[in-house]
């Protein structure tokens, strides 16, 4: 198994991404808002946080090598 050493701001980031990706799914399969607010919202959460991801998954890739 391979292990990479990760700093806790790091982790911190992953984990704060990871609540954006699903805060984003989640508006998106609510009805609580609106429905424009909800897609809107939706649709900027979850792409913050799969953009964010992919920069994270190379760190962490770099650091495991």
């Amino acid at each position: 198994m391979k292990t990479a050493n990760l700093s806790i701001p790091e982790i911190a980031l992953i984990g704060g991404t990871r609540v954006a990706l699903g805060a984003g799914i989640g508006l998106l399969l609510a009805r609580k808002l609106n429905e424009n607010k909800q897609k809107g919202a939706g649709w900027a959460l979850l792409a913050v946080g799969a953009l964010t991801t992919i920069p994270l998954i190379k760190n962490v890739i770099d650091k495991s090598r």
